[in-house]
């Protein structure tokens, strides 16, 4: 083997090339690289700092360390600061320094803390690439007090290669951590819309969506705050003991950064004792560590109106990067969707309502109040025949009072169809008994198929009920038939009703639930309420059948047993 030492560099170098190139373990990897260094430099001791954009450092490689460094577990080296770090910090250390008096190494002689082994001083080296900086290398040897040019080189060459390496393994951690979230924002997302799917207000909504979040992702501190008039409500909060819900008010001019963002300022930094100080009230004193770095971005609806912000943070500095920042937009993004969506099946909600309310005024208007209408007049009537002398007039009064008595009877029937309509009466002997009570009052024949016994709750066995006698009055109005099939049947996840005529069907029916009318878009709309889904199936000729389907946990929290 030559003794050339330029060959010996080089083939150093090539050695620490591929040893760099081989792993993605970083700290294995830089303590082999600082091993194979001294080997070949023929120095004695060494270490490799990495340093955070906030001046946070740690200790990822070290070699022949003297007692006085590495006692307590190294304690000398994981804590307070030196020359090199104070000169890389304000952006003095820029390249290969030949001496610098290690700090350290005089506060351990000075305290007698241990043996330094004649180790005093030792060469710095940046690591970086460009104008991006990882930290420090550190190498020394006992009496040593100078470094040649080549000696500067080799290590300036070693701490560039150091360099790419640790620029090449937070990239791969990077896309590994942002493959691995956007994962979760994409099961975010779904369980996300099933909750607006459920009607949730938006309240309610935004405190789901702070739980949502919480489970999902595993960052130490989160808060979700929705803009309420003139102040901020904070609806979730996580912090090492778990998820709460406070609902706490906090002043306008606690989160005036808010008012500064923009729709496309997106996810930014913020001063964490800006967020320390807005969330960190008596009632959550102990609730979450002191942060050292916080990400927030608002959460947008009705455009550019800012209606809350996202927060999440940590107690270590520089611990959220850009990913986590990208992430964090897209969770925004979906919470602001979420919410406008959530508005528009209010108001869709409304109008479905509203429809009704306009239907069932026609119906009182084509019955009841035309019917009342006619009490009226006959009973004008009777009293022009009351005022006369004439016994053939009383007997005409007589006459009029008994249309008005069949009247009121019919308009008092008709009063009470509608009544059966809002209230869902006639519950008491279960779901299957009433909507067949309701198909014989429409003058339908009832076929029925039960299987399983189920224990409905009051609002599942309610929505069923009225989804059952829409489907049940649109076959009686609109499919030509005297008879229906009614099925119910309880599985083992869900419950499942359907309401089958074999009439003239509808022109147009989407299996997936899409329906056109406002009778079928109310069905929908009372599924959708407990977490169900409605399939329609239909063809011109063909029948049709109202199926909806409703997931057990819904079905059966509370209530009376139908049968």
């Amino acid at each position: 083997m030559t003794n050339d030492p330029h060959v010996r560099e080089l083939t150093a170098l090539k050695v620490i090339a591929e040893t760099l190139n081989e792993s993605n373990d970083l700290a294995g990897m830089l303590n082999t690289v600082l091993e194979k260094l001294l080997d070949v430099t023929g120095l004695a001791a060494g270490w490799i700092f990495l340093v955070d954009e906030s001046g946070g450092y740690e200790v990822v490689a070290d070699r022949g360390l003297p007692p006085a460094l590495s006692i307590a577990d190294k304690r000398p080296m994981r804590c307070g600061t030196c020359w090199c770090l104070d000169r890389y910090g304000d952006g003095r250390l820029r390249n290969a320094v030949n001496i610098l008096h290690c700090r350290r190494l005089e506060h351990a002689i000075a305290a007698r803390t241990g043996d330094t082994r004649g180790f005093e001083q030792h060469a710095t080296v940046p690591l970086r690439i460009g104008q991006k900086r990882f930290g420090i290398l550190n190498v020394m040897s006992p009496g040593k007090s100078h470094f040649t040019d080549e000696e500067l080189a080799l290590l300036q060459a070693v701490a560039f290669q150091i360099g790419v390496a640790v620029e090449r393994v937070r990239l791969h951690e990077a896309e590994q951590k942002r493959a691995e979230l956007y994962a979760k924002v994409g099961s975010f997302s779904r369980s996300l819309s099933k909750a607006v799917g459920k009607g949730m207000i938006r309240e309610e909504l935004m405190q789901h969506a702070g739980k949502l979040i919480a489970e999902c992702f595993g960052w130490p501190v989160l808060a979700l705050l929705s803009r309420e008039d003139d102040r901020y409500v904070l609806r979730a909060l996580r912090g090492p003991a778990g998820v709460t819900f406070p609902h706490l008010a906090i002043p306008e001019e606690r989160a005036s950064w808010l008012e500064e963002c923009d729709s496309a300022s997106g996810c930014r930094k913020l001063a964490a004792e800006k967020a320390d100080g807005m969330l960190r009230t008596r009632s959550l004193e102990d609730f979450f560590p002191p942060l050292r770095s916080v990400l927030a971005a608002p959460i947008f609806s009705c455009g550019d109106r800012i209606g809350g912000a996202l927060l999440i943070g940590s107690d270590k500095p520089g611990a959220l990067g850009s990913v986590d920042a990208e992430v964090l937009d897209a969770i925004v993004d979906h919470v602001s969707v979420a919410l406008e969506n959530a508005r528009f099946e209010e108001r869709r909600r409304e109008l479905a309502r509203l429809e009704e309310r306009n239907r069932l005024a026609r119906d009182l208007h084509d019955s009841v109040s035309q019917l009342l209408f006619s009490i009226r007049m006959t009973a004008q009537g009777a009293e022009a025949h009351l005022a006369g002398d004439a016994g053939d007039g009383r007997e005409a009064a007589r006459g009029a009072m008994h249309d008005v008595q069949a009247l009121a009877k019919e308009a008092l029937g008709e009063m009470r169809s509608l009544i059966r309509q809002l209230r869902p009466a006639g519950l008491e002997g279960g779901l299957v008994s009433a909507l067949q009570h309701h198909g014989e009052r429409l003058g339908l024949g009832v076929s029925v198929s039960v299987s399983g016994i189920l224990e409905l709750s009051r609002t599942a066995e309610e929505s069923l009920w009225r989804i059952g006698q829409e489907a049940m009055n649109n076959a009686s109005k609109h499919a030509g038939v005297t008879e229906i099939g009614l099925e119910l049947e309880a599985r083992t996840e869900e419950v499942r009703m359907s309401i089958a005529d074999a009439g003239q069907g509808i022109e147009k029916a989407d299996s997936g639930g899409e329906t056109g009318s406002y009778g079928l878009m109310i069905m929908q709309e009372r599924a959708e309420a407990i977490g169900g889904r409605l399939r329609v199936r239909s063809a011109p000729g063909e029948g049709t059948v109202v199926e909806v389907t409703v997931p057990i946990p819904a079905a059966n929290q509370g209530g009376a047993t139908s049968e």
